[in-house]
């Protein structure tokens, strides 16, 4: 079964389902790509045998993150609904889920990344959460990358907008395996292989156990980070001053002390 739409391709070939992001170069991830997202993985969901879903990507990022456009006032809230969604969508699947990263994944790009069960990237992959630069932060890194990293790794990727390499996320526990970028597909196609091998009841089982162990509320932490971020952070002139001189081109000139 295949599905294309503007911005992503859906597919599923024996139990391996896959979204394809398809705006290269850079994949910028916008409101109307975020709702082909929710609405691939609520029809994965729905289909029997489906063992694992696949994040993939077109051109050479994963993607380079959320839409600045997406961030103006007007559209800000209904931004983040709309990206959030697609997270709760996958923290809702009971199948395993691992992205494949073979260029940069910043900013939205990477959280979308990093949130999947499993990422394997390649040697040229590259990892940052940049948004400090332009006066916001990123909510769904704030919640989940202190479960995987710690909260002082977190703060320091976060707090210094820092770009790393595919090895430095690999040390540090943010993805699980790094390939030369000669011969990446071939290397992912053999790790997809190996689970698509497996039951798929087994796989299904095994997440939900693994998850059960480390029982969190997610949807209620990132539901409070989402307040922080409407009616604090983007009430700051920062954030507004921050947004705006990316889209003009600019340095930033900070006006809050």
């Amino acid at each position: 079964m295949t599905n294309e739409s503007a911005n992503i391709l859906s597919e599923i070939h024996d139990g391996v389902a896959t979204i394809t992001l398809k705006r290269p170069p850079l994949n910028i991830i916008d409101i109307p790509m975020m709702r082909e997202m929710q609405a691939a993985i609520s029809r994965f969901a729905s289909e029997a045998g489906v063992k694992l879903l696949i994040l993939d990507h077109v051109g050479k990022a994963f993607s380079a993150g959320v839409s600045i456009q997406d961030h103006t006032p007007d559209k800000v809230e209904k931004m983040l609904e709309e990206f959030h969604g697609v997270f709760h969508l996958l923290r809702s699947l009971n199948v395993p889920t691992l992205a494949l990263v073979d260029g940069m994944a910043l900013g939205g790009g990477c959280e979308l990344a990093v949130f999947c069960d499993m990422v394997l990237a390649s040697d040229r992959a590259t990892f940052g959460q940049p948004e400090i630069k332009v006066g916001v932060f990123p909510p769904v890194a704030a919640v989940l990358f202190p479960h995987l990293i710690g909260r002082n790794k977190t703060l320091e990727l976060l707090l210094s907008g820092e770009t790393i390499s595919a090895d430095e996320a690999r040390e540090m526990g943010l993805i699980n395996k790094v390939f030369p970028a000669e011969g990446f597909r071939e290397q992912c196609d053999k790790f997809v292989a190996k689970l698509a091998s497996l039951s798929g009841p087994v796989l299904r089982l095994t997440k939900r156990a693994v998850d059960a162990g480390l029982r969190s509320d997610f949807k209620e932490a990132l539901m409070g980070v989402e307040q922080i971020y409407l009616r604090e952070l983007m009430k700051t002139e920062d954030a507004r001053e921050g947004l705006n001189s990316f889209l003009e081109k600019r340095a930033p000139v900070w006006k809050e002390k």
